[in-house]
């Protein structure tokens, strides 16, 4: 079969079902994707780039609309130019958000396109003015509104798409909801797995941690308040002086992935220790930056207690990797968070805000690891259960490219995830008793 994939960082969401598909004899594989050095084997990449940028003049409600259709123009041409070569795909597949696939089916009108719909904005119950730090001004909401033009085109362009949790596959309107599968990218649980023998050596003191030592772990792409960096930071004077043998190991970069950008040369990160000045001790608490991939790794099997905080937003893969890894989840009980972890089953969940909170469940796990075990080992088994690469998310992925690429329509009930359902049943348990006769205001 040919397949062809599109994601502005190539290879994004696909690596393993690419990886994968390539690998098989008699497919061909392109991807077209912004430039970057990124290589995958038997895949032929395509880089392409918008003619331009959006003009400055555009009204900036809309400027995201310009640059996605900027980019579908772009990814347009490049399949032109592969139409006429005679290539043509049994399939196309790539992430909604920037707009790349807009265009698609006016070259390959009868090709089916399956779209990848992360995030759904709104004004309620996501991340908008959800952190009273940052509050919304009345320009954040019609903005807002006008961001989801790609989406809502995107929605329309596809014969079907893939969200990777319940929760954000039921922000999108109802209407689109029943053509969305539900199904993550997967977690290599064999790779991924408890390490009782690690260690972790800090070169810049000389430092090696291992599972016997207090190793508080927190990681983020970028240190920044969706994540819930700054309350995790004002959270650690304290955390840190109840816990004189602690150490904490914080990964992540110090740019902006999302909400308001900060002035050049700024940074959460500066931000915070200027904030709590001489309250931290600096010579227990190590910032690694971004480190590679089988480093991460060895944080997390070496971690104590992993703290995990964000927005209701996108569920980050580290949350899913470090249960994988076996760690001690205290994370913010927003509904991302919520559709995977059940408070002490397989983790515990904390008040986004409270850094009390924070403080106490930390303080609770380190003094007592052996009692936690089973938590852990929960938390494994349900990442093994229901987020295994191999033997969950690539078969579902896999199927559902087969039945669309030969016409059938996917079998995909709609399902309204843990954190919902659970809140229907509490909502149904404290509703009194209809009194017949009498209507409701």
């Amino acid at each position: 079969m040919r397949y062809l994939f599109l994601h502005q960082n190539f290879p994004g969401q696909y690596k393993h079902a690419v990886r994968h598909l390539a690998r098989q004899p008699g497919n061909e594989v392109v991807f077209l994707t912004h430039k970057n050095e990124n290589r995958l084997s038997n895949v032929r990449k395509i880089e392409y780039a918008p003619g331009r940028e959006p003009a400055k003049e555009t009204h900036h409600y809309i400027r995201e609309l310009e640059r996605g259709t900027l980019n579908a123009q772009a990814v347009a041409r490049v399949c032109q130019e592969l139409q006429r070569e005679g290539f043509r795909p049994d399939i196309m597949i790539g992430h909604n958000g920037w707009g790349e696939t807009l265009f698609l089916k006016d070259i390959w009108r009868d090709v089916p396109l399956l779209g990848y719909f992360e995030y759904f904005y709104g004004s309620r119950a996501r991340d908008l003015n959800f952190d009273p730090e940052f509050p919304a001004t009345f320009d954040d909401f019609p903005r807002v509104r006008m961001k989801n033009s790609i989406n809502l085109l995107g929605l329309d362009a596809s014969d079907w798409g893939q969200s990777p949790t319940a929760w954000q596959r039921n922000l999108y309107p109802g209407v689109h909801v029943p053509k969305i599968s539900i199904i993550h990218e997967g977690i290599d649980t064999e790779e991924i797995r408890p390490k009782p023998d690690i260690s972790v050596t800090l070169g810049d003191v000389g430092v090696t941690l291992t599972r016997a030592d207090e190793v508080i772990t927190f990681v983020s792409r970028n240190l920044e308040p969706y994540r819930g960096f700054h309350i995790f930071m004002r959270a650690l004077p304290e955390l840190l002086r109840r816990r004189p043998k602690a150490r904490v190991l914080i990964v992540g970069a110090d740019g902006v992935s999302y909400g308001r950008k900060l002035p050049p040369g700024e940074s959460w990160r500066a931000k915070m220790l200027a904030e709590l000045g001489d309250r931290l001790d600096m010579s227990r608490i190590h910032f690694l930056g971004r480190i590679p991939y089988d480093q991460f790794l060895s944080v997390l099997a070496v971690s104590s207690a992993h703290v995990y905080l964000t927005y209701p937003f996108v569920l980050s893969w580290s949350m899913l990797e470090a249960m994988a890894s076996g760690c001690l989840i205290v994370g913010s009980a927003t509904p991302p968070v919520q559709e995977v972890i059940r408070d002490r089953e397989n983790g515990l969940l904390i008040d986004f805000f409270s850094r009390e909170q924070i403080v106490d469940r930390v303080d609770e796990v380190l003094d007592h690891p052996d009692r936690m075990q089973a938590i852990r080992d929960r938390a494994r088994q349900t990442v093994v259960e229901h987020y295994d690469l191999e033997t969950v998310c690539l078969p579902q992925y896999l199927a559902l490219i087969q039945a669309l690429a030969t016409g059938r329509t996917p079998d995909q009930p709609v399902d309204l995830g843990h954190s919902m359902r659970r809140a229907l049943e509490l909502k149904a348990a404290r509703q009194p008793p209809r009194q017949h006769g009498r209507r409701r205001r």
